[in-house]
Order: structure tokens, then C-alpha cells, then sequence
């Protein structure tokens, strides 16, 4: 055979392998629906306000494999209100996104959908992630957990915390840093050396609250209640409209068994920042406790007037509708519920 036709048949060869990769690869992209492809901004909206349909299109946008990393960490954000198995195998596939911002967001989408108890499977892995932020999000994630939680990555868990203590040591003192490393100490119960972080994070920030009530945390947990209790009054002093520090009343005074002044902090602390959720939660739960349930389902439906996407608050109000036998209003609630997340496992459960 001429070496001009060899040559030829050689390079129609390759030009038909070329063709048929070509054709298989486009043949196997799929082709998303227009009604997806531009729904983007409506998806995050409904998701957003708590719109009929909002888990649906929800979903729907995190399975488009075209949508950018920034896109998806917003989707991501939503997720928790949302709950069910797809949900969490959505969040579960963006552990593994070659975008460690959105390997971040999706650890923060699983610590919102699983109990504590049983996240440590799911984000263990992820402390030996080869991006530190990855890392140090997996250690905030599992921080607080107890031993029989982390199981199989407590001791993964040690050595990333430990690595994560030497790597804020050799950075240049700021309060930041002393912040983080008294929640390590406070993590490894060492107390003493928490304490000490935080005297010197409150030195390097005086106006650091989270600081300011994280110790008050130590100084009960060293045994000196009075201290914390000292310390709580003067910043309260200096700070009384500080909606924070009477949210931090509340608490201390609840977990001291003083849950009838505890309502006063509490309710303090919404009348300050009627628009903050979670002091709002806090709230209507310790009123529950103290048998107030018509008060307890009024700051729960004013949470679901102001955040309608927000699922935690529904649901406990559906409880506690349930609780008082006003099963119209638990039938209303159970109806919206459907029409945001078929799916959700309170409806599966049967709530």
C-alpha cells in the first residue's frame, strides 16, 4: 500500500475517533430545562421567604452542574430550612466541590440539617481536607461534640485541633486569635488556660461580648458562679441596651435555674432586636417552660410572620398548637409546611 494512502486512512481513522468522542461526550451532557436554567434568582427568592414550591426549585438548582461556585454557596445558605434526604445528599455532594468555598458553605448546610450527634460522619473527612479553611471549618463544626458524637474522629479531631492551636500560636497576637484559642482550650476543658486567653483577648478588645460571655461560661465551670455573676452585672451596667448581653442574662439565669427572671432578660433582648430570630426562639421556649404557652406561640408566630422560611420556628409552633388542641391552626401550619418541602420529616413523621 503507498505510504500516502496508509497516511490517509490513518487520519480518517483518527478524525472518526475524534467525531465519536465528540458526539458520546455531547450525547451524555444533559440539557437543562430553560425553566431551570434561568430560575436561579426566583429559586433563591422563594427559598428565601418561605414560598410554595421553595424546596422543589431549591433542589433543582443545586443539581444543575453549571452553576457557578458563588451561586451555589448562596443555595446552600437556605438548605437547612429545607430538610429531607435529598436535601442532605445535595449538601453532602458539596463536601467534595473542587471549590473550598463552597466545601465551607456545605459543612455549614449539614451542621444545619443533622443533629450533632450525627454530623461527625459526614464531616470528619473533611479534617484532613487539603485547604486549611476547609479544615478549620470541619474543627468549628465538630467542636463541643462529646467523645461517644465524634466516635472514630475524636482522635482525628485532636490532632487537627492541636495542629490548629500551633498555627494560631505563630501568628501575630490579636484578640482573634486568643478568641479562638480559649475555644480550643475551653473544647479540651482547660479551663485555666481559656481563661486566660480570654483576659487577653478582652485586653487586646474590651468590647469584644463574645469574649466577655464565653468567660463568664469558664468562670461558672471553675465553680465561681458569683464571679460570673458579678462580672455579667457590670457589663450589663456599663451596656444596658445591649440586646446581646440581656440575651446572655437570660441564659445564665435559665441554666441557674431561675427561669422566671430568665423571661425578663429574654424578653429584654427581643424588645431590643425584635427582628432577631434566635433571641426570639430562646424566648418562647423558656416561656413554654414556665407553663406561659399562649405567650410562647405568639413569639413563635411573629418569627414566622418575620421569617416565614424559617422551618424551626414553624415547627415547634405546629408542637405547640398540638399542645393546646387547636388542631385548625396545627392543620394550616402542616398544609404550608407541605407546600414549602413535601418532604420534610416532621410531615413524614407524622407531626
Amino acid at each position: 500500500m503507498p505510504k500516502s494512502r496508509r497516511y490517509l486512512i490513518i487520519s480518517l481513522c483518527v478524525l472518526f475517533a475524534i467525531l465519536l468522542i465528540w458526539f458520546f461526550q455531547r450525547s451524555t451532557v444533559p440539557t437543562l430545562p430553560a425553566a431551570i436554567k434561568h430560575g436561579y434568582s426566583e429559586a433563591l427568592t422563594q427559598a428565601r421567604t418561605g414560598q410554595p414550591g421553595a424546596a422543589r426549585v431549591l433542589y433543582q438548582q443545586l443539581n444543575r452542574p453549571d452553576l457557578s461556585a458563588k451561586r451555589r454557596i448562596w443555595l446552600l445558605v437556605e438548605l437547612p430550612n429545607y430538610p429531607s434526604p435529598q436535601a442532605l445528599k445535595l449538601a453532602d455532594a458539596d463536601l467534595q466541590n473542587e471549590s473550598a468555598d463552597v466545601r465551607v458553605a456545605a459543612i455549614k448546610s449539614v451542621v444545619g440539617l443533622v443533629p450533632s450527634g450525627q454530623r461527625s460522619l459526614l464531616l470528619g473527612p473533611l479534617l484532613d481536607d487539603d485547604d486549611q479553611t476547609v479544615r478549620l471549618a470541619a474543627v468549628n463544626a465538630l467542636l463541643g461534640l462529646s467523645p461517644d458524637d465524634l466516635g472514630l474522629y475524636f482522635g482525628p479531631l485532636q490532632q487537627a485541633i492541636d495542629a490548629w492551636e500551633r498555627e494560631l500560636k505563630s501568628q501575630p497576637e490579636s484578640a482573634n486569635t486568643h478568641y479562638q484559642l480559649a475555644r480550643l482550650h475551653l473544647h479540651n476543658a482547660e479551663l485555666k488556660e481559656a481563661q486566660q486567653a480570654l483576659e487577653r483577648t478582652l485586653q487586646l478588645d474590651a468590647g469584644n461580648l463574645p469574649a466577655l460571655v464565653m468567660q463568664i461560661e469558664v468562670l461558672d465551670k471553675q465553680g465561681q458562679s458569683d464571679a460570673a455573676r458579678q462580672l455579667l452585672a457590670k457589663q450589663l451596667q456599663a451596656q444596658p441596651d445591649s440586646a446581646y448581653l440581656q440575651h446572655a442574662l437570660g441564659l445564665w439565669l435559665l441554666h441557674h435555674g431561675q427561669s422566671e427572671f430568665a423571661v425578663l432578660g429574654l424578653s429584654k433582648a427581643v424588645e431590643l432586636e425584635p427582628d432577631n430570630k434566635d433571641y426570639r426562639y430562646d424566648l418562647a421556649t423558656t416561656l413554654h417552660g414556665e407553663d406561659e404557652l399562649e405567650a410562647a406561640q405568639k413569639q413563635l408566630q411573629e418569627i414566622v410572620q418575620r421569617h416565614p422560611a424559617d422551618r424551626k420556628a414553624r415547627v415547634l409552633l405546629i408542637s405547640y398548637w398540638k399542645e393546646s388542641g387547636q388542631l385548625q391552626n396545627v392543620q394550616i401550619l402542616l398544609a404550608q409546611l407541605e407546600q414549602l418541602n413535601p418532604d420534610d420529616p416532621a410531615l413524614q413523621q407524622g407531626l
